[in-house]
Formats: structure tokens, sequence, C-alpha cells
């Protein structure tokens, strides 16, 4: 198996605070742009915060960092 650095953990939760923070961002653009805020506003995060994580991480597991 593959056992990350000590520090692999916080660097996660790190990149995973600016993604939520990105995420929190791009909905208030998003409803900003449509002028009200969505229905299903957590929904929408939901789905912006996994596309980022899910590229994020993959980018990262990909640098091997």
């Amino acid at each position: 198996g593959r056992e990350g650095c000590p520090m692999e953990a916080v660097y996660f939760t790190l990149v995973a605070i600016l993604l939520y923070l990105v995420a929190d961002q791009a909905l208030g653009a998003i409803e900003s742009a449509v002028g009200h805020s969505l229905e299903y506003r957590s929904v929408v995060f939901f789905a912006i915060l996994l596309a980022l994580a899910l590229g994020t991480f993959a980018i990262i597991r990909g640098l091997g960092l």
C-alpha cells in the first residue's frame, strides 16, 4: 500500500478548506447571475464542491504530492 507522509492529512485538509471557500464564492456568483437564491442551494453547493474536490485531489495524486 501507499503510505503518505505524515503531513498528507494536513495538506488535504487545507486544500479541502480552500475548495470549500472557492465553492461558496462560485455559488454566490451563480446566485448573483440568476438574481435570486437557488431553490436547491445545498445540492448545487455540493455538486460544485464535489467537482472541485475530485479534480483537485486527482491532480494532487497525479503529481505525487
